[in-house]
């Protein structure tokens, strides 16, 4: 879960020179926001380590869950 969302893919958008795309803002956001990024991804190691055998929650990848998020964003934000 990223803290104050909104605010820092507004950031992002608004700090990209070139066209502001998917990965163009995954990367933006990697390069700004390295904390945020390595708490992703410890919640998400911490997260399967504690699954029991059998019992499977299905939880995406950091990498899927932070460029969903991007997607969802930017197409909600394109005249922004």
């Amino acid at each position: 879960m990223i803290l104050e969302k909104e605010e820092k893919f507004k950031l992002i958008f608004d700090t990209l020179k070139e066209k502001q795309t998917e990965q163009s803002m995954f990367n933006k956001f990697l390069e700004l926001y390295p904390e945020e990024w390595k708490q992703l991804k410890i919640t998400f190691s911490k997260f399967n380590r504690s699954k029991k055998f059998g019992n499977t929650i299905p939880l995406p990848k950091p990498e899927q869950s932070l460029r969903k998020e991007l997607r969802v964003w930017l197409k909600n934000n394109k005249n922004a």
